[in-house]
């Protein structure tokens, strides 16, 4: 037993040596492999940046892992709330094959759903569209409202996404009238 208590210390002993090296003050005249720092912590969306804003200047909406994103344009004089299906940079629109999208908010504590009709842009092919419109002003009121929690429900080519839409609406330095 003591004998395989030795020769465990004695390759445990090799092994930090083996893995920590050998420092002699840099007199060393052998072969030097050069070491780096670590790299620098990743950002997760430095590899596929997308813009702060959608093509069409409205609020952006990740949807999965970034595989897409959502553009919701809000016209206040209008009421009407646009989304627009982008593409993972959120640059370009995608059609999808739904006839309507769901957005889902918090209205006193209760829930409600909005369902945003497929308008299909001219560059949209038969039978898909990439934009969905709902002219129901009160959508566009809840979705300024505090703890509406408004969420995207939409499917992408057989995927449900559900994304969540941020609440950017600046109601501090200006007025509404």
């Amino acid at each position: 037993m003591k004998r395989s208590t030795k020769l465990f210390t004695l390759a445990l002993v090799s092994m930090t040596f083996g893995l920590v090296g050998c420092k002699d003050g840099g007199t060393n005249t052998g072969t030097t492999i050069e070491t780096s720092a670590p790299p620098a912590t990743v950002d997760d969306h430095a590899e596929h940046a997308h813009p702060s804003e959608g093509p069409h200047h409205g609020g952006l909406i990740e949807l999965g892992n970034e595989e897409y994103h959502a553009e919701l344009v809000h016209d206040e004089d209008t009421g009407s709330v646009t989304i627009y299906v982008l593409n993972a940079a959120a640059t370009e629109q995608i059609p999808i094959e739904s006839t309507e999208i769901t957005i889902n908010v918090k209205h006193d504590g209760k829930p409600e759903q909005f369902k945003l009709a497929a308008s299909p842009d001219a560059s949209d092919p038969q039978g898909k569209s990439s934009r969905f419109v709902s002219t129901d002003a009160e959508l566009g009121e809840h979705l300024d409202e505090e703890g509406a929690d408004p969420k995207l429900v939409l499917t992408i080519n057989g995927k449900s996404f559900r994304g969540t839409i941020a609440h950017d609406h600046d109601h501090e330095g200006h007025d509404h009238e």
